[in-house]
């Protein structure tokens, strides 16, 4: 399935559901960041999604984690809270969603790293290099505010 991401776009179309969702900036022993090559719509991203009825938002961001790359993760923080309504996301299936993004911190307890039907590539990577890679501004806003070592988590 297609993703297209809009923002800001007055002929983006009208969203049609609200989804609660969950991402993590997950680092290495090196400080690197990983990231997904998303194949929905070849995009670099944080890992994260939608939150399930039995999950909790910390829960769904290490569920996440696993699903789409293989790692078991803690959550160590809080990064914050993205609720945008000028960013939409559509979907060929029809969907069409705003998106409440909690974004947390978290480091790897184990697994091994691996690529989900989700994904195209996955890489832990330096900040430095965020710039240089096909990637959402709101993706790269979480990352930042992530390297900034905020006293407070962003409230958006």
């Amino acid at each position: 399935m297609a993703r297209t991401e809009y923002y800001d776009d007055p002929d983006a179309p009208k969203p049609n559901s609200l989804v609660v969702a969950a991402s993590a900036v997950v680092t290495d022993d090196e400080g690197r960041i990983l990231l997904q090559r998303r194949r929905d719509n070849d995009l670099w991203a944080l890992p994260g999604g939608g939150m399930e009825m039995t999950d909790s938002l910390p829960g769904t961001a290490v569920r996440e984690v696993k699903e789409e790359t293989g790692l078991d993760v803690e959550i160590t923080g809080l990064v914050g809270t993205y609720t945008d309504p000028r960013h939409v996301i559509a979907y060929s299936d029809g969907e069409v969603r705003r998106q409440f993004n909690v974004c947390f911190t978290a480091r790897v307890v184990g697994g091994r790293l691996a690529i989900s039907d989700e994904s195209t590539e996955l890489r832990f990577v330096r900040l430095e290099e965020i710039d240089q890679l096909p990637m959402h501004h709101t993706q790269q806003l979480r990352i930042r505010h992530f390297a900034e070592h905020r006293e407070q988590p962003y409230i958006g």
